[in-house]
C-alpha cells in the first residue's frame, strides 16, 4: 500500500500536481515515523528487559566459582556445567562425571551422548568429539569443568544461525493487507488502461486523457489507510504497555486479538511460582523430623543442579536440626533419566548414609525395603500400593509429592548409581504453590472472549488435575508424555484439543 502511494505521488508530481503529491507524501511520512517510533521505542524496552534476565552461568576464577553472566565468559575461563544447564561456550572438558549431554540441536541425535576428558581425532565432526561442549546444547545429566575456547560469533552454533539467517515469518494481518494491495494495484491498472483507451477512442486531447486516468488512479489510492492501521495499531501497543506487555512488532497485535486458543505453563503462570515444603511424613502419613533432616543433608550439602524444591527444603525453619555433624563424602548428581540426586554423608557416629530425593516412582525404583515405625520391612506389593495410594491422595490434593529414601554403609571408598539399589524407603516431602489470585476471573473472561485455555505441565497428572480444577478449567482430558510418545505425526493434530501433562516421561517436555 505504501509503494503504491510512493508511486501515486510520484506521478502527481511529475504530472505538475504538487500539492496532491506534497499531501500524499506527508500522509506517508507520518505512517512510516508512527510505525518506527512504536517499534524503536519497543526494541529499547525489550534491550533493557533481556539485560535485566541475562543468563548466568558458574566460573572457575581464581580458585573460586563466581557468577558472571554469559556474556562475560572469555576464552580460558573454566565453566561449571551441571544437569539443566544450557551450555554457553565451545570447549573442552577437563573433568566430569556421569555427563550426558542433549546435542540434538546441532547433530539432530535424539538420546544424550556421553561425555568425558581425553582426546578426539582432528578430523572428528560435532557428533564425534566426545571430549567437548558447544554453544546451545544442554545438560541431561551430571556434572563437568569445560575449558572455554570459544564464545559468542565464534562458535559452531553461531555459524550455523548465520548460515540459516533466520527470516521472521509474516503474520497473517500483513498477509492480507499486502494482498489487498495487490488487489488495489489490478484494479487501477484496469481501470486506467480502460478510461485512458476509452477516452483516446473518444477523440479526447491525449495528455488531458493521461491526466484523468492519473488522477483517477490517485482518487482509487485509499491513502489515509497505512496511517490509519499505524494509529489503530499504535493505539493498541500503548494499551498493551499500561498492562505491561510490550509490543516489539506493531502487526503482531491482530494475530494476538485472532488467537482462539492459548497453551500456557503451569507454575509461576497459573500459579504464584514460590514452593514451599508443606510437610515431610513417613512411609506411614505421619509427620517425621528425621525425614526432613535427611531432606536438608540431601538438599543444603548437593552441588548439582539448583531448583526451587531444594531452596524450599532449606528454607523450612521449624523443625531445624543442626546439620554440623554430618560431613559430605560424595554425591551422584541428578539427571532426568533417574528423576532422583542422592548425597552421601557420614555422621558422628562414623556411619555412611546414602540419601536419595526425587520422583517417588523412581525412589521406589530404586528400594527393596521400607522404614516404618517397625523398622527396616522388605518393600512387597502391598508397601508399594500403599505409598501409591498416598501419593495419589496428596497430589489429587495439588501437592508435589517427592519421595525419600536411605541406605547405610560401613567404610565405603567411593559411590556410583549402583549403590542406589536395596535402599530403605524413608518417606514424602510434600510441596505446595498455590493459584495466583484472580486467575479464575482471567481465565473465564478469556473463556468469554472464545479463547480456550489448555495447561501444559511438567508435574504429574494428579497435580496438574487438582490445579486446572482449582482455576474453573475442566480436567477430564489429560493426556501424559507417554500417551504423546505413542501418537503418529498425524495424531499429534488434535492434541491441540487436549490438556497435556507429563508422567513418568522424559520425552514429554520436548514433545508437547
Amino acid at each position: 500500500m505504501v509503494l503504491i502511494l510512493v508511486f501515486a505521488a510520484a506521478v502527481s508530481a511529475f504530472v505538475g500536481e504538487g500539492h496532491e503529491a506534497a499531501i500524499i507524501g506527508v500522509i506517508v511520512l507520518a505512517s512510516c515515523v508512527l510505525s518506527f517510533t512504536q517499534e524503536y521505542g519497543a526494541s529499547r524496552a525489550m534491550e533493557a528487559l533481556r539485560n535485566r534476565i541475562s543468563r548466568k552461568v558458574t566460573v572457575l576464577r581464581d580458585s573460586f566459582e563466581r557468577t558472571v553472566d554469559v556474556e562475560e565468559i572469555v576464552p580460558g575461563d573454566v565453566v561449571c556445567l551441571s544437569a539443566g544447564n544450557l551450555i554457553p561456550v565451545d570447549g573442552v572438558i577437563l573433568e566430569s562425571r556421569d555427563f550426558n549431554v542433549s546435542e540434538s540441536v546441532l547433530t539432530g541425535e535424539t538420546f544424550p551422548v556421553v561425555k568425558s576428558a581425553g582426546r578426539s581425532a582432528p578430523e572428528a565432526g560435532i557428533a564425534q568429539r566426545t571430549n567437548a561442549v558447544f554453544t546451545g546444547t544442554s545438560v541431561r545429566s551430571g556434572t563437568a569443568k569445560v575449558l572455554a575456547v570459544t564464545t559468542g560469533a565464534h562458535t559452531e552454533f553461531a555459524s550455523i544461525a548465520e548460515a540459516l539467517e533466520r527470516r521472521i515469518p509474516e503474520t497473517e494481518f500483513a498477509r492480507g493487507i499486502r494482498m489487498f494491495g495487490y488487489l488495489m494495484t489490478e484494479i487501477m491498472l484496469v481501470i486506467v488502461i480502460l478510461v485512458f483507451f476509452a477516452n483516446v477512442m473518444l477523440n479526447r486531447p491525449f495528455i488531458e486523457s493521461l491526466l484523468f486516468s492519473l488522477a483517477l488512479a490517485v482518487g482509487l489510492t485509499p491513502e489515509l489507510l497505512p496511517a490509519i492501521i499505524s494509529v489503530t495499531l499504535a493505539r493498541g501497543a500503548r494499551t498493551m504497555a499500561a498492562g505491561g506487555v510490550i509490543v516489539r512488532r506493531l502487526d503482531a497485535i491482530e494475530n494476538l486479538g485472532s488467537m482462539d486458543l492459548l497453551c500456557t505453563d503451569k507454575t509461576g503462570t497459573l500459579t504464584e511460582g514460590v514452593i514451599h515444603l508443606d510437610g515431610s511424613f513417613d512411609v506411614e502419613g505421619n509427620a517425621s523430623t528425621d525425614v526432613l533432616l535427611f531432606a536438608r543433608l540431601n538438599a543444603t550439602l548437593q552441588t548439582g543442579l539448583k531448583n526451587p524444591l531444594d531452596e524450599a527444603i532449606a528454607s523450612v525453619t521449624h523443625g531445624r536440626e543442626d546439620l554440623s555433624g554430618f560431613t559430605k563424602i560424595d554425591e551422584i548428581p541428578y539427571d532426568f533419566l533417574r528423576k532422583r540426586l542422592s548425597v552421601a554423608v557420614q555422621d558422628s557416629k562414623r556411619e555412611q548414609i546414602l540419601i536419595t530425593k526425587g520422583a517417588v516412582q523412581n525412589v521406589l525404583d530404586a528400594c527393596g525395603f521400607v522404614q516404618g515405625s517397625r523398622g527396616l520391612t522388605p518393600l512387597g506389593a502391598t508397601e508399594r500400593e500403599a505409598i501409591d495410594e498416598r501419593f495419589r491422595r496428596w497430589s489429587a490434593q495439588g501437592y508435589r509429592v517427592l519421595g525419600l529414601a536411605v541406605r547405610r554403609f560401613q567404610d565405603k571408598a567411593g559411590f556410583s548409581r549402583d549403590d542406589e539399589a536395596d535402599m530403605a524407603f524413608a518417606g514424602f516431602l510434600l510441596f505446595l504453590d498455590p493459584p495466583k489470585e484472580g486467575v479464575r476471573e482471567t481465565l473465564s473472561a478469556l473463556a468469554g472472549r472464545g479463547i480456550g485455555v489448555k495447561v501444559i505441565s511438567g508435574d504429574n497428572r494428579y497435580v496438574a488435575a487438582h490445579l486446572v480444577e482449582a482455576v474453573g478449567l475442566r480436567a477430564d482430558r489429560i493426556m501424559t508424555g507417554e500417551d504423546l510418545s505413542k501418537l503418529t505425526k498425524n495424531g499429534f493434530w488434535p492434541v491441540s484439543a487436549i490438556p497435556i501433562s507429563s508422567s513418568r516421561s522424559t520425552r514429554t517436555r520436548k514433545s508437547a
